[in-house]
């Protein structure tokens, strides 16, 4: 069983230089069982031309003394229409934070298609478009359904 321990939101006190919006970022902790299972960031900026959700997710060994080289990265971008979420897999290079050390490699999207873990990230963003209500309030307002 899958829970994800949310952290509270921050907001960049600077608009984004394009469209002046708001950004919020989010940190989460993903648990199986109880242990260590995976970590997400998540951003999204409060103005229309940026209705998606990016996401990068870390999956891989967590214990304290694990290091980075048992864990891989998987860029996302949460999006939504007027019926579903769409969640698509995106190269390193496109992922708003670069490389986190912390998380081990950022998968380009070909080796993330390829990699066995990716159902398991897949699973961690059906829990993500549930459970994490920032991120789901904003996917709602961006179709009008809120």
């Amino acid at each position: 069983m899958i829970s994800i321990e949310f952290e509270p939101p921050t907001t960049d006190a600077k608009p984004c230089e394009c469209c002046g919006g708001l950004t919020t970022r989010l940190t989460r902790f993903v648990y199986r069982d109880d242990d260590a299972y995976a970590v997400y960031y998540a951003l999204f900026t409060d103005h229309p031309p940026h209705s998606h959700i990016s996401v990068l997710v870390s999956i891989g060994e967590w214990a304290d003394d694990a290091p980075p080289s048992g864990r891989r990265a998987f860029h996302l971008r949460i999006g939504t229409d007027a019926d579903n979420f769409n969640v698509t897999v995106r190269d390193a290079a496109e992922s708003p934070w670069g490389e986190v050390p912390l998380f081990g490699r950022t998968l380009n999207r070909d080796e993330a298609l390829a990699h066995p873990r990716l159902k398991e990230v897949f699973h961690i963003s059906d829990h993500i478009v549930t459970q994490d209500t920032p991120i789901v309030g904003h996917l709602s307002k961006a179709t009008g359904n809120d």
